[in-house]
């Protein structure tokens, strides 16, 4: 098994890409003095990043936002009314 070494965004540079905006955007923002507050600050970031927050690769969408437009996208047509007669 191959891993990246830590700290080493050669080799895989969304990951350190995701951990640095993960240090900077929570942890480093807050003193936490039990894990439980680290777990559920985290946590409450975790539903931001991944529900809220506008994504520059998702056209500056958030995930939601994004999923429900593929899905307008994808309706299937009615086949049938667009081979109605008038």
């Amino acid at each position: 098994m191959d891993f990246s070494s830590p700290r080493k965004p050669v080799n895989n540079a969304y990951i350190e890409s995701f951990n640095g905006r993960v240090r900077q955007e929570c942890l480093n923002l807050h003193w936490f003095t039990e894990m439980d507050e680290v777990r559920s600050t985290l946590e409450i970031w975790k539903m931001e990043y991944n529900m809220i927050r506008p994504h520059s690769s998702l056209g500056y969408l958030s995930p939601v936002e994004y999923a429900s437009s593929y899905r307008e996208k994808r309706k299937p047509v009615n086949a049938l009314k667009s081979l109605e007669i008038t």
